[in-house]
């Protein structure tokens, strides 16, 4: 497996994405919080980066595996937990090859018709598709958040 960044993926076009998932493994469903970045399908980097910003900033900030199985996503800049789902391994819709599904369509009136699916392209971070009544309309990031291991308790080295 190639080592991807998150740049790499905003970068990528809808083509490379759907290469890169396709080459990928389920790997583990996570846990905790990941911060998220929405991409494109059209556009590449130079629309996916600002259109990726403004996500961000405004709506979607990630997912939080809060339990075995489930997961609230992370919304609005003040992180507001939202929008539950079933989080589970099964095939994709892509290619059905295994990935991690996350299933709204029992939990949550307002996304019942949404399905993402992701797998994990790299040490900690994972790429998802998004998709609508069976369609594909767009891309996610997830990635585990950087620990400073400087801190005390880090695991880093202690300070003097």
């Amino acid at each position: 497996m190639v080592a991807l960044t998150e740049s790499d993926l905003l970068d990528a076009g809808d083509d490379r994405l759907v290469e890169v998932f396709g080459a990928s493994p389920a790997g583990d469903i996570p846990k905790g919080p990941l911060q998220g970045t929405g991409i494109v399908r059209w556009g590449g980097g130079w629309l996916a980066r600002p259109l990726a910003w403004l996500v961000r900033m405004a709506v979607w900030r990630g997912k939080v595996f809060v339990s075995e199985g489930y997961l609230s996503n992370r919304m609005t800049p003040f992180d507001v937990l939202a929008v539950v789902a079933q989080v589970y391994k099964g095939p994709s819709l892509m290619d059905e090859q295994e990935c991690i599904v996350i299933d709204y369509s029992r939990m949550s009136l307002v996304a019942r018709g949404v399905r993402d699916e992701m797998r994990q392209v790299g040490q900690g971070l994972y790429l998802g598709v998004v998709w609508l009544f069976g369609l594909r309309v767009g891309w996610f990031a997830l990635r585990v958040p950087e620990v400073d291991r400087t801190l005390p308790g880090a695991g880093g080295a202690a300070a003097g």
